[in-house]
């Protein structure tokens, strides 16, 4: 099948490879622009131009004139802007949307997931709309959430949902037929700087589910901490917002549960066990406060 592949970030390079593997005519691959990305000074290409020039795909950073190219079906995988209705009235497309829709339509699904607790997500296959995410389904694939870090749960999605848009495109029942969206609607909305702060008024759950995001930080002693790694343990007995070492464990005492930092990265340095940070940081212990 002759398609257009709209695409950005690294979760969406799996499916473009895979609709190539197949025998597909991907004709256009559209991109967000070359930006800055993370801390360098010099642009970058993101994920999907890199990936696309590597197979010899031509790259565009706009939709303008696609419809001109034969294009019988678009392909959306976290492209990162919305699809204008006149231009899905010419050129019908798919997206591959990391969420069990309607639950969790919107930009950050993974996170959210993770945030709420969910037992289990998947990928859902959709016609795309242009509103966001209420097209009906061609196709979902469930996996279970458990104790997976973003990161982890993102790259499986990923693969998942390469392998689910093979199938649709390959089974003309599942591409003509899809179902309307069912249950109660839900949206992930965008994560800020607030999302992955912790604080001592989050309980113990949710400390660690932030934690997962693998963006998380508090501030120890006025400085920011960013916190890669925790585990639960027992309460310390000590004062909400205060820190306490024992058996070892550097742990951060919550108003409704504690946890124990494993690996830290302070302001201006490396990652490295929070037992090496504590030993660095030369705090006072019965001073030192988190928030």
């Amino acid at each position: 099948m002759r398609l257009a592949f709209l695409g950005t970030p690294e979760s969406a390079v799996p499916s473009l490879r895979a609709l190539v593997e197949a025998g597909h005519d991907v004709a256009a691959v559209v991109t967000r622009p070359d930006g800055r990305r993370g801390r360098g000074t010099e642009p970058s290409s993101s994920p999907v131009k890199v990936a696309a020039l590597s197979l010899g795909l031509p790259v565009r950073h706009e939709l303008a004139g696609l419809e001109e190219l034969g294009i019988e079906r678009g392909v959306v995988v976290a492209y990162g802007a919305l699809v204008a209705a006149s231009l899905l009235e010419r050129v019908p497309m798919l997206n591959v949307h990391f969420s069990l829709l309607p639950r969790w339509r919107g930009a950050a699904p993974v996170e959210r997931a993770i945030l709420a607790g969910d037992e289990e997500t998947g990928v859902s296959v959709m016609s795309l709309e242009a509103q966001l995410d209420t097209g009906p389904v061609h196709l979902e694939r469930r996996v279970p959430v458990d104790d997976k870090r973003a990161s982890q749960l993102l790259a499986e999605l990923a693969q998942l949902g390469a392998g689910a848009i093979l199938e649709v495109l390959a089974t003309p029942s599942l591409l003509e037929r899809p179902r309307p969206q069912v249950g109660e609607v839900t949206y992930a909305h965008k994560l800020t700087s607030d999302t992955y702060h912790l604080t001592p008024s989050l309980d113990q759950t949710m400390l660690l589910r932030t934690v997962r995001l693998e963006r998380a930080f508090c501030v120890v002693d006025g400085r920011r901490l960013r916190v890669i790694r925790a585990h639960a343990v027992d309460a310390v007995g000590a004062r909400a917002g205060g820190l306490r070492v024992q058996g070892g464990e550097v742990v951060l005492v919550g108003a409704s549960g504690d946890i124990a930092l494993d690996e830290v990265q302070a302001e201006g340095s490396r990652a490295m066990a929070a037992s090496a940070w504590w030993a660095g940081a030369r705090l006072d212990v019965e001073r030192v406060t988190w928030s």
